[in-house]
């Protein structure tokens, strides 16, 4: 295994997800892996990082690699982070991207994990989507949360209202699925391509917020304890007893991404665990996230502090 440990990994109940590591160096001969696709769907959640001096061409490349590998080990997607203006992270076109690894790809579906909607015109992630499902269809995921994906300068050269704080998400979720969904009586603007494309959405979220939403509208919730664990079993709670039956799904379909570090021995593991956690030292100095290899010991790196 290489170092691109952009790792998370989840559980669901029947028909769980998991989202499975970004890293090279994987072989064939993981039946176990296989085995396990087949009683728990697994899938990859990507940020398309780039290291150091690395053309983002280059991350992109191993994306797509990644993704044809995991195709082959029967994962059920591969979805792709939007992150904006983040020095080592290539997924600010989050549907370019996801047109360019379906293309690479036959089977395994592809999605976003997720489209900050409140980032864009609910109109043209409906034609970005219904582009997408019209080329390749019934393969595209169309997964969506409510944070900016950046900082908040980023925010405001995205041109959202420095006033925005995610409270119009429903109301935005509501005019995209119209976009999506079956034309209305007197509907006036249309998605072409897109409407009546039904693309599959799921909520995604890191609090009880997006759970009650996706509850309430009958919606997949997918819950990001890769950085807020200590909510899951709250929302997932509040999700699975407040889920109302609706046209999408008639039961709750919970994904919960967690990072997951595999290797051959634990010291092993240890070691490469040290690359993402050099990873959030460096978010939290405020420095390039670009992805570091490994260390022997994270002592001379860091302080209590």
């Amino acid at each position: 295994m290489t170092h691109r440990l952009e790792i998370t990994r989840a559980a669901v109940d029947r028909g769980a997800e998991t989202v499975a590591p970004h890293s090279l160096g994987l072989t064939r001969k993981t039946t176990t892996v296989q085995a396990t696709a087949q009683s728990l769907p697994i899938s990859v959640l990507d940020l398309v990082p780039t290291r150091p001096g690395e053309a983002a061409g280059r991350a992109i490349a191993r994306s797509v690699e990644l993704a044809r590998h995991v195709e082959q080990l029967g994962y059920k997607r591969y979805w792709v982070a939007e992150h904006h203006a983040i020095q080592g992270l290539a997924c600010s076109a989050t549907p370019v991207l996801i047109g360019h690894i379906a293309a690479a790809t036959k089977t395994i579906r592809v999605g976003s994990g997720g489209v900050m909607l409140p980032n864009h015109a609910p109109l043209v992630v409906a034609e970005q989507f219904g582009t997408l499902e019209a080329i390749y269809p019934g393969r595209i995921d169309l997964g969506l949360g409510r944070a900016p994906g950046s900082d908040f300068q980023t925010m405001r050269a995205l041109r959202r209202g420095l006033a925005q704080d995610g409270d119009d998400f429903p109301a935005l979720l509501e005019e995209l699925r119209t976009y999506l969904g079956p034309e209305r009586p007197a509907q006036l603007v249309r998605a072409i391509p897109g409407q009546n494309s039904n693309v599959p959405i799921t909520l995604l979220g890191s609090s009880d917020f997006s759970a009650q939403l996706a509850a309430a509208l009958g919606l997949p919730f997918a819950f990001a304890a890769h950085f807020a664990p200590d909510a899951l079993h709250a929302a997932a709670k509040f999700y699975r007893q407040r889920f109302q039956p609706s046209e999408v799904l008639q039961n709750p379909y919970l994904l919960v991404a967690v990072p997951v570090i595999a290797a051959s021995t634990d010291a092993a593991a240890q070691r490469l665990f040290t690359a993402p956690q050099q990873r959030f030292l460096r978010l939290i100095r405020g420095e390039s996230l670009e992805l570091l290899p490994p260390v022997d010991s994270m002592e001379p790196l860091w302080s209590d502090i």
